[in-house]
């Protein structure tokens, strides 16, 4: 459900104003974020407040389907409406779908969630948003809409991530120490400008569009490179969008440095490393749509 700008790195699943410029890129990125984080994602989707299996789930802002397997995998009964505004990620989604023998269990439907007026998306047991509600351009809209549509006592979990995944120690590149956070620090301007709602405390907007919170939980994700290969190819597909949008922000010498972690064919490549990790912090919110 990416509202953000082309060049923004993205690692979440929502494209409320999607930009098809780089979505395959972007589509890879989604994928291996869902691979390296997986165990952390079906962790929330264990923890919701859930005293019966959801029948009819909806997953907004569904990108590649991170979230929408972690909850069939959850709920074996359950059937999911996977809601995005890009038609790639949806055909990419219900083509993972055919491979893992729950096309039956899936619908797609494309949709801006910007939009005023949304689909008719049912009335779900449960509504998943996960990376996506920091996109929207009116969240207090989206959240009004979500109350009104769930089913009586249904479940509105919300996903957040306070930034964006870091992978290198502090002491790297050894000629640039701490070149990473230095990279983030220069998007941090455009992201105020363009993702102002990214680290927000939903707590106070769920009970302000009519829910009850009935939870929140911050999982500090601390996953060490060694565990699998997929962790390199993540940390370079993250710092090649994170360069796009810093590339006019930082220095000669750490945009040279940064190139040469980026050059896949150099001694120095980020896939050579071997002390990588990945670490984030996300924080789920477990809301009940409650009658006003």
């Amino acid at each position: 459900m990416d509202q953000a700008h082309p060049h923004t790195p993205h690692y979440g699943a929502q494209r409320g104003r999607h930009q098809e410029h780089g979505a395959d890129g972007q589509a890879e990125i989604l994928d291996l974020d869902a691979e390296v984080l997986a165990e952390h994602i079906a962790s929330i989707a264990a923890w919701l407040p859930l005293k019966t299996g959801p029948r009819q789930i909806v997953d907004l802002g569904c990108g590649t389907g991170a979230g929408t397997f972690a909850l069939l995998d959850r709920f074996p009964d359950a059937h999911v409406i996977a809601v995005d505004t890009s038609a790639g990620y949806l055909q990419h989604l219900r083509a993972k779908a055919r491979a893992r023998g729950m096309e039956e269990r899936v619908r797609t439907v494309q949709a801006d969630l910007d939009d005023p007026a949304w689909p008719d998306l049912g009335s779900p047991d449960l509504v998943w948003a996960s990376a996506s509600m920091h996109h929207m351009a009116h969240p207090d809209r989206a959240l009004r809409t979500v109350h009104d549509a769930l089913a009586p006592g249904g479940l509105f979990a919300v996903v957040e991530l306070a930034g964006f995944p870091r992978f290198l120690p502090e002491s790297a590149p050894e000629d640039r120490p701490g070149l990473e956070e230095r990279c983030h620090a220069a998007t941090d301007r455009f992201h105020a400008e363009h993702v102002p709602h990214r680290g927000a405390d939903w707590g106070p907007m769920l009970t302000a569009a009519g829910f009850r919170v009935e939870g929140e939980r911050t999982i500090t994700v601390n996953i060490e490179g060694t565990r699998s290969e997929a962790i390199g190819r993540y940390a370079l597909s993250s710092l090649q969008r994170i360069r796009s949008a810093a590339v006019g922000e930082l220095s000669t010498e750490d945009l040279t440095a940064l190139d040469r972690l980026l050059d896949t064919g150099s001694p120095h490549s980020i896939l050579r490393r071997d002390d990588l990790a990945v670490r984030a912090e996300r924080t789920a919110w477990a809301a009940r749509g409650c009658v006003q």
